[in-house]
């Protein structure tokens, strides 16, 4: 379908009835310097579907898809996707949870925690959407970092990325959270933003 004009209001209305949006993550205009489109960036935080934004060429397959969990509500419903994905893919999945600097994780989630604390939230969160993909091999992981340097460096190594829209942190007003802005800006594999 051709849409004249401005795609985004176009693509928004095309993901109210669909499963998933895919879009490029820069298209013909705007700047070069830019890192995310105008576009990505319009429906992004709009879709009422995940939306898929792909960067760059293709990179060689690694089965494994990688999703970001920090126990918020819009996290489970990425890592329900994400193991969906992992299943119709036939891939892994590795689940991660970033650990801050330090000996507690306030100053991102608003939250103390230590590290044996964390580990057993993710496992907590994982295992019962786990039971229902058994053919899907799963890999928990708390990584010491900030969330966006830890899911991007992830992102090397997978073939989708899944995050939340929105997570623990941040403006309950913001479209896009802070994490979920800056991997789209700077992974090396297409990003999945699961709206909750």
């Amino acid at each position: 379908k051709v849409v004249p004009g401005d795609p985004r209001p176009g693509l928004i209305e095309a993901a109210k009835h669909a499963t998933m949006l895919v879009v490029g993550g820069r298209g013909e205009g705007g700047f070069a310097g830019l890192l995310l489109g105008s576009v990505a960036h319009g429906v992004v935080g709009r879709a009422d579907c995940p939306v898929v934004v792909v960067q760059g060429e293709p990179s060689e397959r690694t089965n494994q898809v990688a999703v970001g969990v920090d126990n918020s509500e819009p996290s489970v419903v990425a890592l329900e996707r994400a193991f969906t994905e992992a299943a119709a893919r036939n891939a892994g999945l590795r689940a991660i949870y970033a650990w801050p600097r330090g000996t507690s994780a306030e100053g991102i989630y608003g939250l103390r925690l230590d590290e044996s604390e964390a580990r057993n939230q993710l496992s907590d969160t994982v295992a019962p959407v786990a039971e229902r993909y058994p053919t899907v091999k799963v890999v928990e992981e708390v990584a010491e970092g900030h969330p966006v340097g830890v899911l991007v460096g992830a992102s090397a190594g997978a073939d989708l990325l899944v995050v939340g829209r929105r997570g623990r942190g941040g403006f309950a007003s913001l479209l896009l959270g802070s994490v979920s802005r800056g991997v789209l800006h700077h992974a090396h594999c297409p990003v999945m933003v699961v709206p909750a």
